[in-house]
């Protein structure tokens, strides 16, 4: 395992298989990133070296894709993921102010993770739910009409689930 513990040997397989997969595909780069993602969390070099190897591609046009795309990451995120959208329609009811109560409850700024690793912070453009405008979603679960009560609420739901776990 590497110093970071989310590239193993097992992920590696797993990477190597669909990796093998999408070469029978046209275009099986964008496929390729999509599953780096998922499998490790993100796409370090480390692992656009490997698919540059394997699909014939340079690491700088990767490099540019993976930075490029917002759903791509080229640094660990957290087990969870708290995202604020700053839509035009969120950001004039209130999104800054909720971002804000973020960054402050959790100690962290847009596009970080908390040191436990626990928690990552980021901001979107849109997450399509404007009439609930606020919103804020943790994970895959969307939270509207946000105020700062309602964010210290969820997020202070949260580091409970996180410390029973621990």
């Amino acid at each position: 395992m590497n110093k970071e513990n989310h590239i193993c040997e097992k992920k590696l397989a797993l990477f190597y298989t669909k990796i093998n997969e999408n070469k029978k595909i046209p275009g099986p780069l964008m496929p390729t990133l999509h599953d780096a993602q998922e499998i490790f969390g993100y796409i370090p070099l480390e692992i656009q070296k490997i698919i540059s190897k394997e699909l014939n591609e340079s690491v700088a046009k990767i490099n540019g894709v993976v930075t490029f795309y917002g759903n791509f990451s080229i640094t660990p995120n957290g087990e969870h993921t708290v995202s604020v959208c700053l839509g035009t329609a969120c950001y004039v009811r209130g999104s800054k102010n909720v971002m804000e109560t973020l960054e402050n409850e959790l100690g962290i700024k847009d596009g970080q993770t908390t040191k436990d690793n626990k928690i990552t912070l980021s901001s979107t453009r849109c997450i399509g739910a404007c009439g609930l405008a606020p919103v804020f979603s943790v994970d895959s679960t969307i939270h509207g009409n946000a105020s700062v009560s309602k964010v210290r609420d969820i997020i202070k739901e949260l580091k409970e689930k996180n410390n029973e776990v621990a």
